[in-house]
């Protein structure tokens, strides 16, 4: 299902984002166990792993872990599974968190000549390679970047490595962390830093600020258990669970590519494209009275709609034809 639904789509070259969240649970099912819950520390939960395509706001993969679970852990053949669900859609770029940021899973993306920008750990390596870095140059009032050659302990060759840092009284709620290695520093004591690990060839600048792009996650996660409660099908089997998430992730994609194909130019407000979430849309287009009905020979559906919105929801009626859905009726208002 996934492959089919990436199939409907005329794009290649798409940016991936991979990210985790916690769903908490409050029963004795297969899987939940206790690790990290920032929201209910001490509660078990699960910690599924989800994979994001930023271009379409769809979703490629989605496995359910128990709660214990490193973010990280067997990334490798979740990207493998991932690439399958794509149909032979190109991954142009990569963005993940410091969680996926161990040597293993960079050489696998570098085997695979994939494009990627992640956030890595300020470990103390590399915290006292960005207080040495030579170069640091100044793109808006209290924002510095670096681009370095860095190779970790762990890594078998140096990496591209672009360093950030924030001032703390020049920025409104300054990114990043403070370096515990120079925490008692006087200058170094008033930035917080980042640093993220690419192997573009994009400018310092370029890389910085595509990767801020990977913030629209908490969205999507958000709005996956808000309006289609993905958190709230847990059973007491493990695989029953992970089925139930991977129904909630295909009817997201659905979603998706409903708002695209039939909305793309309905939902346009002030000149800026609206993004309805499922709640909005439940109001304003599914949740409408009416009846099947006969005129003449030919069947019609006979929606009580009110007049402001007739013309817009004819409009999206006929839009929808574009999907070849076996649908014989035509829309009649009723007053």
């Amino acid at each position: 299902m996934y492959q089919w639904q990436f199939q409907q789509l005329g794009v290649d070259g798409l940016t991936l984002d991979l990210d985790s969240t916690v769903m908490t649970r409050y029963g004795v099912q297969e899987g939940s166990a206790r690790g990290y819950n920032p929201s209910k520390p001490g509660r078990v939960s699960h910690h599924p792993l989800m994979a994001f395509v930023v271009d379409i706001c769809m979703i490629a993969n989605c496995w359910l872990r128990p709660g214990n679970t490193a973010s990280a852990n067997n990334v490798g053949a979740f990207l493998d599974s991932t690439l399958t669900n794509l149909a032979g859609k190109r991954i142009g770029l990569l963005r993940a968190d410091s969680s996926f940021s161990d040597n293993v899973f960079l050489y696998k993306l570098e085997a695979q000549n994939t494009s990627h920008i992640i956030a890595l750990r300020l470990n103390q390596p590399l915290q006292r390679a960005l207080v040495g870095a030579q170069g640091w140059w100044t793109i808006d009032d209290g924002i510095d970047l670096v681009s370095v050659q860095y190779q970790a302990p762990s890594w078998p060759h140096p990496r591209t490595v672009v360093g950030i840092r924030q001032h703390i009284n020049k920025r409104v709620n300054p990114k990043g962390k403070t370096l515990s290695l120079f925490a008692d520093d006087p200058t170094i004591g008033q930035y917080r830093f980042g640093a993220l690990v690419t192997n573009t060839t994009l400018p310092a600048q370029e890389v910085w600020r595509t990767y801020r792009g990977r913030a629209d996650c908490e969205n999507r996660i958000k709005e996956l258990k808000y309006d289609f409660v993905a958190d709230s099908f847990c059973l007491k089997e493990f695989w029953a669970t992970q089925a139930c998430l991977t129904m909630v992730m295909l009817a997201y994609n659905f979603m998706s590519l409903f708002r695209q194909v039939a909305l793309r130019h309905s939902l346009i407000s002030g000149g800026k494209n609206v993004q309805h979430t499922l709640n909005t849309l439940r109001l304003k287009l599914f949740a409408k009275a009416g009846y099947i009905g006969t005129e003449g020979r030919k069947d019609v559906l006979r929606l009580a709609v009110a007049m402001r919105q007739r013309q817009w929801f004819e409009g999206v009626w006929d839009k929808s034809k574009s999907f070849n859905l076996p649908v014989t009726f035509s829309p009649v208002f009723t007053p």
